[in-house]
């Protein structure tokens, strides 16, 4: 943890609560009772931006309201799912056994132009339903687990579904590539990054065109590797920033519940420890101010538009 605090340390957070553009998003609410549980105890210590949550698996339903619940201290989305257990509704040609497909099989499916939009476009729909009826609120921002969202193919029903939904105020939705300079100055698990950008090329364009915000700058990936501290990780992902840089993260208390669908579970309790115990991080992170509580947070003035 001694390693990040310099990087972090001497980031320009502003001279304000919510000033920075530095937001720090913790991914997987909802995947399991003690990520959940973790994700709450870092938004009560002021030590993240954000939570997006998967609302598919059955865990959910007792958890939406608790996530709710910490509107005031983060920004809440959702973590749109297309690679993880059962869809909400029926989806014939991506899941015809009702279990979706793995990351790989539907980056194949994308790029070959043989996935069904508009069955993707009804899945994002209902799981938005689900967000909302859970919540009582429109989600903050909206994201995709393994970055789904902006895949070839898996995008135009994405695009359809939320453009459709918010014709007023619309959340911000992440854009997963970055500056191939900032990938490779970072360093890291640089191979990854630079496939995560070619698959997202022209996404973030598509969706402010569309009339939604997106983050400019993106960090936080990684191998997951257990050997590796993630207080360096952490130091990378928040250097060479966008204008407003937005970094994933995944921490979590390790359960059985959650070991039994998810592979990185052990690297999770790292990241929460190195999270809550990184100096002066709370002023470092972008934190939301809404100009009234039913709205979206405002945020960061780097922010992309259309």
């Amino acid at each position: 943890m001694r390693e990040a605090a310099p990087a972090i340390a001497s980031l320009d957070a502003g001279p304000a609560h919510g000033e920075s553009s530095i937001i720090l998003c913790a991914d997987d609410y909802a995947i399991s009772e003690g990520v959940s549980r973790g994700i709450e105890e870092l938004a009560a210590a002021g030590r993240i931006s954000a939570a997006s949550a998967l609302v598919g698996l059955g865990i959910w339903n007792r958890l939406g309201g608790r996530l709710a619940s910490l509107r005031d201290e983060i920004a809440i989305g959702l973590h749109v799912n297309l690679t993880l257990g059962a869809p909400v509704g029926p989806m014939p040609d991506l899941a015809p056994s009702g279990t979706l497909p793995m990351l790989a099989q539907l980056v194949r499916r994308g790029l070959s132009g043989t996935l069904d939009t508009g069955e993707i476009a009804a899945e994002v729909s209902r799981q938005i339903d689900r967000f909302e009826q859970a919540t009582g609120h429109p989600p903050d921002f909206i994201d995709g687990h393994q970055h789904a969202h902006v895949l070839p193919g898996v995008r135009d029903g994405f695009v359809r579904a939320v453009s459709a939904r918010f014709t007023g105020e619309r959340p911000l939705i992440r854009d997963p590539a970055d500056r191939v300079t900032a990938v490779l100055a970072r360093g890291g698990a640089v191979l990854k990054a630079l496939g995560i950008c070619v698959l997202a090329r022209g996404f973030g364009e598509r969706v402010r065109r569309a009339g939604f915000p997106t983050n400019r700058g993106f960090g936080g990936v990684s191998a997951f590797d257990t050997t590796v501290p993630f207080a360096r990780e952490l130091a990378r992902s928040f250097s060479h920033p966008g204008a407003c840089h937005l970094v994933m993260c995944h921490p979590g208390y390790p359960d059985a519940e959650h070991s039994q669908v998810d592979p990185v579970a052990r690297r999770r309790a790292q990241e929460l420890e190195a999270l809550m115990n990184a100096p002066a991080l709370d002023k470092a992170i972008w934190h939301p101010i809404r100009a009234s509580p039913g709205r979206m947070p405002v945020w960061p003035a780097g922010v992309a538009v259309g």
